[in-house]
């Protein structure tokens, strides 16, 4: 097991497929038009499997694809099989948008896809397009019902909640994901990203959401386990399990054993982190796997980031972490590019 500085294990990879986007929600990519990756640079299925599969070599078990959107990459199911025939991975999973799911789902399943987690901020058809700047609700709804209609043995619904945007779905949300079959994961508003009109008062923490919830349900009552999830789950009265993400006001970095590889291949160790290791590079140079590894480890040995945690300390100084003159210069540091 390779540990790094404060003895955290390298165990979960988060792998972007493309930096490309069919939404434009508030909290990650604003803007229409963005400074894309460009196509050359970004990493073939192949340099893909092996560079998981090196992962692998080292510890890691759990993959999740993310984006952008990463049903935007075409023939992802492809990288999907590559991934699936591997036996060391675990936990094979997919965090999308669900615009385009309805019409993969099927062939996702059939793949080999673990489980899929759906973004879905809100139930209401007008505040979806506020929020994302698209009239796509009801393909999303679609993406959702297809999940369980493909087969797949556990959905995960995601809610950004922002104050005055959709805090006032929380109780719609969990009566939805219990219909579904979903457990549905509150998230606190991050300043990360292309999140550059965050404040802190708009940030709903996992107390407030708590005690809303118990308002209306009961008590409710933390799950006791142990995980290195970032999300914290709780029980309801009548058995349901949802989660709350409280990276914001209650972070999780000593535990964190995620990191991010891009679309591109830069290697990045903390959602916070303004600079990544490029393995790109090391792949297209004809670097062994031994080079690689050794790169590999060298890196994840190094690391201390504890980036929420600073961020918080920051307090009544705190503003997003950069800044939209910054986002267009270097394009690695939008959350749609490294994966979320």
């Amino acid at each position: 097991m390779i540990l790094d500085a404060l003895a955290r294990p390298l165990r979960n990879l988060r792998l972007s497929v493309t930096d490309r986007c069919n939404l434009r929600c508030q909290y990650c990519m604003p803007e229409e038009e963005y400074v894309w990756l460009p196509r050359e640079d970004i990493l073939s299925f192949e340099e893909c499997a092996l560079l998981v599969d090196v992962f692998c070599d080292l510890g890691v078990d759990k993959v999740r694809l993310t984006g952008g959107e990463p049903l935007l990459r075409k023939g992802v199911e492809a990288l999907i099989r590559m991934l699936a025939a591997n036996p060391r991975i675990t936990d094979l999973a997919m965090t999308t948008n669900g615009v385009l799911l309805s019409e993969h789902a099927q062939t996702l399943r059939a793949a080999g896809l673990h489980r899929v987690t759906v973004s879905l901020d809100t139930l209401r058809a007008e505040r979806f397009k506020a929020l994302a700047k698209r009239e796509l609700h009801p393909r999303v709804l679609e993406g959702i019902e297809a999940v369980g209609q493909a087969g797949f043995p556990r959905l995960k619904l995601d809610a950004v909640v922002i104050r005055g945007t959709n805090d006032d779905e929380l109780g719609e949300l969990l009566e939805y994901g219990r219909r579904v079959g979903a457990e549905v994961r509150f998230i606190e508003y991050m300043d990360v990203g292309g999140a550059i009109h965050w404040s802190m008062d708009r940030v709903v923490s996992r107390a407030e959401m708590l005690e809303v919830i118990g308002r209306r349900y009961g008590a409710v009552v933390p799950v006791a386990e142990e995980s290195t999830a970032p999300a914290d789950r709780f029980v309801l009265p009548d058995g349901y399990v949802f989660g709350i993400i409280s990276s914001t006001t209650q972070p999780f970095c000593r535990a964190c054993d995620r990191s991010r590889l891009t679309a591109d291949g830069l290697w990045y160790l903390c959602l916070y982190a303004t600079q990544g290791t490029d393995l790109r590079r090391a792949v297209r140079s004809g670097a062994t796997r031994e080079e690689m590894k050794h790169l590999i480890v060298a890196t994840w040995r190094q690391r201390a980031a504890r980036g929420a945690e600073e961020r918080l300390a920051m307090a009544d100084r705190r503003a997003p972490l950069v800044q939209v003159g910054e986002l267009k210069r270097d394009p690695h540091l939008e959350m749609h590019t490294r994966g979320g």
